[in-house]
């Protein structure tokens, strides 16, 4: 039997052949990045229109269309506590046009579901978060409740008979709520409805006592009148609204909650469009018009790089966690 043994020469060819190559395929991936994006990317906002998530992502959209010269189109997804809409971008090619918007409420998700069909540490990795907006307590302009004293008053006399209405179960406004009630030991009756913005509209009609909402969600009716915030989240008052109490100042000590909106991307996504997409958002948070938009929604204006989103999607759940375990929801 004959074998043939490749020659040094030969070795060297092959190894000066795939030194040529591999330039040519940087510059290649270069160029797929720096086309990216080349046709209309569609981001999925899992609830209903109307909501914080979906305000502060039109907003986004609106600055990246703006700024990469292509269409940024947001596609409300809602259903089962936003799990429809992330699943569909779980499931999408890893190719940077599709994206995921979502809020606080996702890293809830496996606290209230024993199974979700997707996994969120493998099937999706997150981009940035930015418009870190408190939640607040809003309750209608002719609500008996003028501060957050009475309604927990009233609530501690007549257990269950204060309602308040949510997106839906296991969504962060009704943990929220559900916070507050363990902080103040009362009990109150939830309303969950398809989306915040339904929970809004029934706080306007007086269905419901009271609603939890991220600032940016309500700004709009707070300041038309339509709404009052009774407390905020946060260590200070919103340079916006500086009549309305922290809860700490209206006596709920250690209750804080900030609602930021958080862009995703299906796993395997390249480097190359999720640094520039991470980038792109940073530049639009750094504008005038971001800047000047997050402000007047109560929000602190500012974008967080994927390693310190990475940190508040930890950190959130494990707040997260602890609450659950509290109103015995905890879906471990």
């Amino acid at each position: 039997m004959t074998y043939r043994v490749r020659t040094l020469p030969a070795v060297r060819r092959a190894a000066l052949a795939l030194a040529a190559v591999l330039p040519l395929l940087a510059c290649g991936a270069a160029r797929a990045a720096d086309a990216w994006p080349s046709r209309p990317v569609r981001v999925v906002v899992p609830y209903g229109p109307g909501g914080a998530v979906d305000v502060a992502t039109r907003k986004m959209a609106q600055m990246l269309s703006t700024q990469t010269g292509q269409s940024f189109i947001v596609e409300n997804k809602p259903g089962a506590t936003g799990t429809i809409g992330v699943s569909q971008v779980a499931r999408a090619a890893p190719d940077g046009y599709t994206l995921l918007a979502n809020d606080t409420t996702y890293p809830l998700l496996p606290h209230i579901f024993k199974q979700l069909p997707f996994d969120p540490a493998k099937d999706l990795q997150p981009i940035s978060a930015f418009v870190f907006a408190p939640m607040a307590l809003a309750v209608s302009k002719d609500s008996p409740y003028r501060k957050l004293d009475d309604l927990i008053a009233q609530a501690r006399a007549k257990p269950d008979t204060i309602t308040y209405g949510s997106g839906g179960p296991g969504t962060t406004p009704h943990f929220a709520a559900e916070g507050l009630a363990l902080a103040t030991n009362v009990k109150f009756m939830h309303v969950p409805f398809k989306g915040a913005a339904e929970a809004t509209q029934a706080v306007l009609g007086k269905v419901i006592d009271f609603q939890f909402a991220s600032t940016t969600g309500v700004m709009g009716p707070v300041q038309g009148g339509q709404l009052r915030l009774l407390a905020v989240t946060g260590d200070k008052r919103l340079a916006v609204l500086p009549e309305v109490p922290t809860f700490a100042e209206a006596g709920v000590k250690d209750f804080g909650v900030v609602n930021w909106t958080g862009l995703w991307a299906p796993k395997g996504t390249p480097a190359e469009v999720t640094e520039r997409l991470q980038r792109e958002v940073a530049k639009a948070m750094s504008s005038e018009e971001m800047q000047s938009f997050a402000t007047k929604m109560g929000a602190e204006p500012r974008a967080a790089d994927a390693a310190e989103f990475g940190r508040i999607l930890a950190a959130s759940g494990a707040m997260w966690g602890n609450v659950a375990r509290n109103i015995g929801y905890d879906a471990k």
